[in-house]
C-alpha cells in the first residue's frame, strides 16, 4: 500500500495535501488509519476493506470501490467523482458532507450509519439499497429511486425536488420533506402512516371516519 504522506507524481488541485495515483490497493485491509485532504486518482480497492478508517477532506476520481467493504468508517466532507461502488457496502459508516459525482452505484448497499448533508444529486439510486441511515438535509434533487430501496432513513430537511421514487420502497422512511407535487411517488411502497404524512403535505385535512 502506498504512503498517502509520501512523494506524488504531480501537483495537487489545491484542495487536497497529498496525492495516491494509480495504485493496485485491491482485497487490501484497512484499519484505524487516517487520511486527510488526500487526492486518490483511479486507485483500485476492489474486495478492500475498511474497518473504522478516517478519510476527512479526500477526493476520489475515478476509483473503483467493487465490492468492498466498508465498516464504521468516516468519508467526512469527502468528493467522489466518476467513481464506480458496484456491490459495495457501508455499514455504520459517516459520510457527512460528502459529494457524488456522476458515480456508478448499482446494488450499493448502505445500512447505518450518518450520512446527512450529502449530495447525491441526479444520482441513479435504483439498484442500491439504503436502511436506517441518516439522511438529514441530504440533497437527493432529482435522483432516479426507482423501484429502489430506501427504508427507515431520516429525510428531514432533504432536498427531494424532481427525484423520482416511483415503486421504491419507502417504508419508515420520514416522508416529511417530500412534496408529493415535485417528487414522482407513482408505485411507491408506503405505510398507512406514511400515506397521512404525504396528504397533510397535500393540504388534506385528515380526520377519523366518522361513525
Amino acid at each position: 500500500m502506498a504512503d498517502a504522506d509520501g512523494p506524488t507524481d504531480g501537483p495537487t488541485d489545491g484542495l487536497t495535501d497529498a496525492e495516491v495515483r494509480h495504485e493496485d490497493w485491491g482485497g487490501d485491509e484497512l484499519g484505524q488509519t487516517t487520511y486527510t485532504r488526500v487526492l486518490f486518482v483511479e486507485v483500485d480497492l476492489t474486495e478492500a476493506v475498511t474497518d473504522g478508517t478516517v478519510f476527512d477532506g479526500c477526493t476520489f476520481r475515478g476509483v473503483r470501490f467493487n465490492v468492498s467493504e466498508h465498516r464504521s468508517s468516516a468519508f467526512v466532507n469527502c468528493t467522489f467523482s466518476r467513481c464506480s461502488f458496484f456491490d459495495a457496502s457501508f455499514t455504520g459508516c459517516k459520510l457527512v458532507g460528502s459529494r457524488f459525482e456522476e458515480c456508478a452505484l448499482d446494488l450499493l448497499r448502505v445500512s447505518g450509519g450518518d450520512w446527512s448533508f450529502v449530495s447525491l444529486r441526479g444520482a441513479d439510486l435504483g439498484r442500491a439499497s439504503f436502511d436506517g441511515v441518516r439522511l438529514r438535509e441530504a440533497d437527493l434533487g432529482g435522483a432516479k429511486a426507482v423501484n429502489g430501496t430506501l427504508t427507515g432513513l431520516d429525510l428531514s430537511g432533504a432536498v427531494l425536488d424532481r427525484a423520482d421514487l416511483s415503486g421504491c420502497d419507502l417504508r419508515g422512511t420520514d416522508l416529511s420533506a417530500v412534496d408529493p407535487a415535485t417528487t414522482r411517488l407513482r408505485g411507491a411502497i408506503i405505510t398507512v402512516d406514511q400515506a397521512v404524512t404525504l396528504a397533510l403535505a397535500r393540504g388534506l385535512d385528515v380526520r377519523p371516519s366518522s361513525t
